[in-house]
């Protein structure tokens, strides 16, 4: 009988998997790989497959414990982000949901949305020294809002057309959804 012979992708192969069974260094590995996969910007749905957002009749809880009423974000450019603290691909993501949050918050409405407790959410945004402020469901969301994936992002036209809707990580400060953001703005 042979003895099996450990060449050094062999090894390196048993040391990936031996880190991913470890609870401790799970997340980070995970972390890394979804930045390489969010090193690309989301597509752009074709305007005659858009959907058109006709509810608009949710309430959200702000972190400073304030009820927005989304009816407010009618007419307006709509960025709306369904996250949590635990997801590696949300905690991928976020340093450019961040980016994009920073350059365009006065002329767009940004709805960063979490089912988590708000300790949790604040002890995150606090530690990565995020500014965006976060918001829980108060009331149940639209039916177009009932994501069973996260994190799942939404850009949404001043007529409520759905002009992105993108689950997984993705570059949300590409050039390219800033170019549609600047359109959008514009409209």
């Amino acid at each position: 009988m042979k003895k099996p012979k450990f060449n050094t992708s062999n090894i390196i192969f048993l040391i990936v998997i031996a880190l991913l069974i470890i609870p401790q260094t799970r997340q980070p590995i995970q972390i890394f790989l979804h930045k390489g996969l969010a090193l690309f910007g989301p597509s752009i749905i074709d305007e005659n497959k858009r959907e058109k957002l006709t509810d608009y009749n949710w309430q959200l809880i702000s972190d400073s414990g304030e009820t927005y009423n989304f009816n407010e974000a009618k007419g307006k450019v709509i960025v709306i982000n369904f996250w949590a603290t635990w997801c590696p691909p949300c905690i991928a993501e976020m340093p450019s949901l961040e980016a994009l949050y920073n350059q365009y918050k006065d002329n767009v409405v940004f709805l960063f949305v979490s089912n988590e407790e708000s300790k949790v959410i604040q002890s995150f945004i606090n530690k990565n020294e995020y500014s965006f402020q976060f918001h829980t469901p108060k009331t149940t969301n639209p039916e177009t809002f009932q994501v069973s994936a996260i994190p799942r992002t939404f850009i949404i036209d001043k007529l409520g057309n759905i002009i992105i809707d993108k689950t997984g990580a993705a570059n949300w400060h590409s050039d390219g959804v800033r170019e549609q953001l600047n359109n959008l703005i514009k409209e």
